[in-house]
């Protein structure tokens, strides 16, 4: 396992990459890459006078001619927030292009045009009253760092995706993960990889003599022993403890502490945790020293948390604590350009013997759309499925697809719907004498019987292919009416 780590450099400034493996330690200085800048308005003898300086700290800049076609990152240089500065970053927002502002005029730049030019998408901004080479060379070192670290195996190799979402968030984590040891939150639904976040962060720590990862999650902890859990206890401290036993305040000294489900924490263990935290001292039960331990602080939850800070189920001042820096990884159906590529990684790491295996159009196109109630956990369930049953060479084929996975499709594209047959049975009802509501009930009856039945009594699944709530069909299926 490589683990990254952030060094200063004593030529001009640099930071070096260190990768520390078992067998050899690589240091490699980071230069800088190639970056373009443009004038827009701002004194021309000023730019260039920054520019050299960038130079002479072998940085390579040069004119961009055409900022629609500009690539990596883009000095503006500018003397005031105009409409047509606002359309060329929002241009080279939709590109990627990684675009810092750096002001240059004579007067102040008001706030409200500050935040318009981040709006609008620039990646940073430079707004002081006498702007220096070593502002400038300072971001655009840090953002090679970040991606140079994105493109290392403990982020690429681990966390896939290329969608916006997914890697604006990766960018996010790995600049806290590296240039800072403050308390990560990391907030969002269930298989969204907020553990594959927490193990990337401790691996990119830059701190020296890092200890290990501990891992707690908090739906497992009993009551009565969620003390002993944390904090460790002496022998004899409560009926059955026939030896001491170290806590995950113990076992995470040095290293980094990861509560996962952390908004399942009792509420009579959040003051002593807070307590803990803050301090960084803790008792063990049953004992009366008090011990020291330093670690990084790192949760995850699926819980609104502010939710229930407001019902009073979770402490305001440990809330403010765990969230220095709050993340939202996105669900699986914000970042679907992201499918199939965790689709392939999850065959070639689950099944080896599969890994030159694609899928064939239809079952792509099946992937891409299908809804994921469980995130990319169930992604990785159902390609692994697939997978197994495969056989002999060849792509993975809609016949590798379990049978309570198919799709409803019309048996012929030429057919509509509603067709003949079901006006001949609302005809048929009219002619009965059934009214509106009666012939809306029975059509909505006979919709959910066939769905739950299509997907094989499977209410979470049934609910979601008709729009409603798993509880409506859970109530109908307690009253005898599924």
């Amino acid at each position: 396992m490589c683990q990254a780590r952030i060094l200063n450099s004593e030529f001009h400034g640099h930071r070096a990459f260190c990768s520390d493996r078992t067998d050899e330690a690589t240091f490699v200085r980071h230069i800088l890459p190639a970056s373009s800048y443009l004038i827009d308005n701002a004194d021309s003898g000023r730019v260039e006078s920054i520019v050299d300086e960038l130079r002479q700290l072998e940085v390579v800049c040069s004119p961009a001619r055409d900022p629609s076609v500009a690539e990596g990152y883009l000095l503006v240089f500018f003397a005031k927030v105009s409409d047509s500065l606002l359309e060329i970053v929002e241009t080279l927002k939709s590109r990627r292009v990684f675009c810092l502002c750096v002001a240059m005029g004579e007067g102040t730049i008001p706030s409200a045009d500050v935040w318009r030019l981040l709006q609008a998408g620039a990646s940073d901004e430079v707004i002081a009253s006498n702007v220096t080479a070593a502002q400038i060379f300072a971001r655009l070192e840090r953002w090679h760092i970040v991606d140079s670290l994105l493109e290392s195996e403990e982020v690429a190799g681990q966390l896939i995706g290329s969608s916006p979402a997914w890697k604006r968030l990766l960018r996010q984590v790995v600049e806290i993960a590296c240039f800072t040891i403050a308390p990560v939150l990391f907030a969002g639904e269930t298989g969204t990889g907020k553990d594959l976040l927490a193990r990337m962060i401790h691996a990119l720590d830059s701190r020296p003599k890092k200890s290990s990862l501990i891992t707690l999650d908090c739906t497992t902890i009993v009551p009565e022993l969620s003390g002993s859990e944390l904090f460790g206890h002496e022998r004899g401290a409560f009926t059955g403890a026939v030896s001491g036993r170290e806590g995950a305040f113990a076992l995470a000294h040095n290293g980094t502490l990861f509560l996962d489900e952390v908004g399942e924490l009792p509420l009579v263990l959040q003051a002593q945790f807070l307590r803990a935290v803050q301090e960084r001292t803790y008792k063990k039960v049953g004992g009366n020293t008090w011990h020291q331990t330093d670690f990084r602080l790192i949760c995850a939850t699926n819980r609104d948390l502010e939710a229930e800070v407001r019902r009073g189920s979770f402490r305001s001042d440990l809330y403010y604590r765990l969230a220095s820096w709050v993340f939202h990884p996105p669900p699986l159906r914000d970042r679907r350009e992201d499918i199939l590529s965790l689709a392939r990684y999850f065959l070639a790491s689950s099944l080896p013997a599969r890994a030159e295996a694609e899928f064939d159009p239809a079952v792509a196109e099946y992937l891409e759309t299908r809804e994921y109630s469980g995130n990319v956990r169930e992604l990785r369930q159902l390609v692994t499925r697939m997978g197994q049953r495969h056989v002999g060479p060849g792509p993975i084929t809609a016949g590798d697809l379990p049978a309570d996975e198919w799709p409803l499709v019309e048996r012929s594209a030429h057919n509509s719907w509603p067709d003949e047959l079901f006006e001949a049975s609302i005809r048929k009802g009219l002619a009965n004498g059934a009214e509106l509501r009666k012939i809306s009930q029975a059509a909505s009856d006979a919709a959910i019987k066939l769905t739950v039945q299509s997907e094989h009594g499977n209410l979470q699944r049934a609910a979601k292919r008709l729009g409603i709530t798993d509880r409506a069909l859970q109530l109908r299926k307690a009253s005898g009416q599924i």
